[in-house]
């Protein structure tokens, strides 16, 4: 299957050290790094999840300018300190946005494709605007968006909203509201499972290394599922199955 994801995107970098003092200065504590891992992340861990999981992909974003940079105590793997560089990107061009029409789009040195699906990660970073997203979902089928974005009518013609419990208590007046967007929103309640049209999907309980780029690993996971059965109850069950799988590592990984 060919599946185009279009959202903001960042390198997630964990160092990691040990924590032995505070400062004189001030209570605060001395960190000696011992080792750096980077990774893609926020639509690029979409798509690297959907590549894991046996996926054609393609993913329009933003340029690598973005970095998250979080600072962690190896022994307690804790962290300590997390630093956003760059954190606004630039919008997608009107001209690439345009191209993603009738489930084709235009990428660059593989001209037009045609897609199974569209994902839409959409970290807020200025990529994407409430605009776009709609023209996405109005013009395409098999649409999956999960967005920082506060939700207004722009999301109607979405097939299905991927949201977390927190998202869901800023925007819950205006689903709970609304039964044409109940029967689309999936919300993920982390270590309780996730919730669809008020059923509770619970998951397993596991040992918890990082949750970092759980709900990218989710939503691939989702629209794989989706896409081979059609029916979002063995997607959700999947999903579950894949976000498992990556909290169990070190720092943002895939299935």
């Amino acid at each position: 299957m060919k599946i185009l994801v279009v959202g903001d995107s960042c390198t997630d970098v964990f160092v990691y050290g040990d924590i032995t003092r505070l400062t004189p200065e001030a209570p605060v504590p001395v960190f000696n790094p011992i080792r750096e891992v980077s990774n893609a992340g926020m639509s690029k861990n979409v798509a690297n999840n959907l590549e894991a999981l046996g996926e054609t992909v393609y993913n329009i974003t933003n340029p690598n300018s973005i970095r998250k940079i979080r600072y962690v105590d190896h022994k307690s793997n804790q962290l300590v300190l997390r630093v956003d560089e760059h954190d606004y990107c630039d919008r997608i061009s009107t001209g690439v946005l345009s191209s993603i029409k009738d489930n084709k789009c235009t990428i660059p040195m593989s001209g037009q494709v045609k897609i199974d699906a569209i994902i839409i990660s959409d970290y807020c970073k200025g990529f994407l605007e409430e605009d776009d997203i709609q023209y996405i979902c109005e013009n395409n089928s098999n649409v999956f968006v999960d967005t920082k974005k506060k939700i207004s009518n722009w999301i109607y013609s979405a097939d299905y909203l991927k949201i977390n419990s927190l998202e869901y208590q800023e925007n819950k007046h205006f689903i709970d509201t609304n039964d044409w967007l109940l029967k689309k929103t999936i919300i993920t309640k982390g270590n309780r499972g996730c919730s669809f049209k008020g059923e509770m999907y619970s998951t397993e309980d596991v040992e918890v290394k990082d949750i970092s780029g759980a709900g990218d690993t989710f939503l691939a996971g989702l629209v794989v599922k989706y896409l081979k059965t059609k029916d979002i109850e063995k997607a959700i069950d999947f999903a579950q199955e894949c976000t498992k799988s990556v909290v169990q590592k070190h720092g943002v990984s895939t299935v």
